[in-house]
């Protein structure tokens, strides 16, 4: 971040004639990760967090966030230039109509949905799209597109032909007397076409746009030389491929048509464009987002054989951490755990950047070391490492929170680790009907929190992709949640935490696949959960006075697990480490 850039967007404002200008975090596919032309708000404020926007008005300027990264916002904006706002606090309609009421304010029509502007134009706002970005005009040193290639990803893992996919998208349109959809996320374009690609950080997808017909038609939208001829043949005669700047004709000629384009995960740019064609825009969700959600059995068992590989990994790391005290840092933590990673067969990068946090850094809910923060690892605290992994037959997240020993860990801390756990626990051992959405869950994680007075700010799970993104919708167990019913197949994150700022974090993650419950005394359908994540929890770090005995049967029975799935695959110094930490507590 450079003062001087917030001086030069002011002018290139005052130049189009707007009084202010919104900077998302997003690129055209609104999507977490984007590649580094696309990192405008990183460029313009120095906040590298994967959510949150900023809007610059004549006088004053203020980024926004969620919980997870308000500490990171703290520490890496300039407090000169930028007020930090909380973005559920302090939403940034409201706070524009409070300090520009009346002011013209630009818009990129590319890099915000309908829904979010709508809550502009809700506010009262005078909303206006640009040509041009006023950021990207300014930006001249802005790196190109990315143009890796795509791959094809194999029938053995993906489990249905790109074929039988269109085919289901087809008739879910023809079902809703629909003639296409427009398809902007890349990780519904790689499902539903069987493509991976490396464009971006962490997630294999490669960028591009499409569109599906009601005749299982399909229409990809990206650049060519992104597509060698082993993937154009892999894609087959019905999917026609044209550059991404033809696009806006291929919408021209939907007039008349009845197109489906979701109306919060797709840029406004497709609607407007579209309703200037003459075609009818019907606002409904991404028809490939539940399909890809509910992954088929052969994902599914991809995914359990990634995370059993993985958990070799990752009970190495907690073994070598015992010993890491004094010696290891944050970083080279992380780069360890990543070495290890790196052995295990179909690995094919981490799915999001590792955050390795000790003590204070752990309470900064999505903490990222760098060179200027990194610190030792040090006796007689609590260490938060949160990571994953990307293989070819599965995604993987998980986080543990170790004592780092050698002394006792004070009471209080005890006590919340153990209250984590507890909802945790809960989550892992629920039984619920169809139909129930994230949002009826998301308090279970947290009753044992809210007995005490405590609570976390961030959902207590996210949605996980099949060799995809590590954050997928269209579910979440959070308050916030859409009201999208769970369903078998999906795979969810198990996430509660607890943050003590300036002090230390506590984080338990394991990710669960949701499947059919039996429940034969029922007269409706029950679904469960199955917990894929293998490793264990930190023994020290309980107080057993707060567990039930149903809990504590849980916590041996899972941990008999991990040994038994794990251990055979470990050192012979490394399974004894295993035996004891996985050693029971009841009878």
């Amino acid at each position: 971040m450079n003062a001087t850039h917030l001086v030069d967007l002011r002018a290139e404002l005052a130049r189009q004639g707007l009084g202010g200008f919104i900077v998302p975090r997003a690129d055209e596919h609104l999507g977490e990760y984007v590649p580094a032309g696309a990192e405008r708000l990183r460029w313009l404020t120095g906040f590298t967090g994967s959510a949150g926007l900023a809007v610059v008005l004549a006088d004053r300027a203020a980024v926004f966030t969620d919980g997870r990264y308000m500490l990171q916002l703290a520490a890496q904006t300039d407090p000169a230039l930028w007020e930090r706002r909380h973005i559920i606090d302090e939403p940034p309609p409201a706070w524009i109509a409070g300090h520009a009421p009346g002011a013209r304010i630009g818009y990129d029509p590319l890099l915000i949905s309908e829904e979010a502007l709508q809550r502009y134009s809700d506010a009262g706002l005078a909303m206006v799209p640009v040509e041009r970005n006023p950021v990207d005009a300014i930006w001249t040193d802005r790196p190109p597109a990315p143009l890796q290639p795509a791959e094809p990803h194999p029938l053995e893992l993906a489990g249905r032909s790109s074929e039988q996919k269109r085919e289901e998208v087809a008739a879910a349109l023809r079902t809703a007397k629909q003639d296409a959809a427009v398809i902007t996320d890349p990780a519904s374009v790689a499902w539903l076409l069987n493509i991976r690609g490396s464009d971006v950080p962490y997630t294999p997808f490669a960028l591009g746009f499409a569109i599906v017909h009601a005749d299982a038609g399909c229409e990809l939208f990206m650049a060519p030389q992104k597509l060698p001829p082993r993937t154009r043949e892999w894609l087959g005669n019905a999917v026609s491929v044209q550059d991404r700047d033809v696009l806006a004709g291929a919408l021209a000629r939907l007039a008349g048509k009845r197109v489906r384009v979701d109306a919060a995960g797709s840029p406004i740019w497709f609607a407007q464009t579209l309703r200037v064609a003459g075609a009818e825009v019907v606002a409904e969700m991404d028809p490939c987002m539940l399909p890809k959600a509910c992954k088929n059995a052969v994902e599914q068992q991809g995914a359990r054989n990634a995370h059993a590989r993985d958990a070799v990994a990752v009970c190495r790391f907690l073994h070598w951490l015992e010993s890491a005290s004094g010696r290891e840092s944050e970083l080279s933590a992380a780069a360890h755990l990543l070495a290890l990673r790196e052995d295990v067969p179909g690995f094919r990068g981490e799915s999001f950047p590792a955050i390795s946090g000790a003590g204070e850094d752990g309470a900064i809910i999505h903490y990222r070391v760098t060179a200027e923060t990194d610190r030792t690892l040090r006796a007689d605290e609590p260490y938060l490492i949160d990571s994953g992994a990307q293989y070819c037959d599965g995604t993987t997240d998980i986080t543990r929170t170790v004592w780092m020993g050698p002394g006792a860990p004070p009471p209080a801390l005890r006590d919340r680790f153990t209250r984590v756990l507890k909802g945790h626990i809960a989550m892992a051992t629920l039984v619920f009907p169809q139909g129930v959405a994230g949002a009826h869950l998301d308090g279970f994680a947290r009753a044992a929190l809210w007995q005490a007075g405590l609570d976390y700010d961030h959902g207590t799970g996210h949605g996980v992709g099949s060799y995809l993104s590590v954050h997928e919708g269209p579910v979440s167990l959070s308050r916030a949640a859409r009201p999208v019913p769970l369903a078998a197949g999906m795979i969810l994150s198990n996430e509660p935490g607890f943050y003590a700022p300036g002090e230390y974090g506590i984080r338990l993650e394991n990710l669960l696949l949701v499947q059919p419950a039996d429940t034969p005394a029922s007269v409706k359908p029950f679904l469960r959960f199955e917990t894929l994540t293998l490793a264990p929890f930190d023994t020290r770090l309980l107080d057993r006075a707060l567990l039930t005995q149903g809990e504590i049967a849980w916590l041996d029975a899972y941990h008999a697990r991990v040994l038994a799935e794990v251990g055979p695959n470990l050192a012979a110094e490394q399974r004894v480490w295993l035996a004891a930490a996985c050693a029971r507590l009841g009878p």
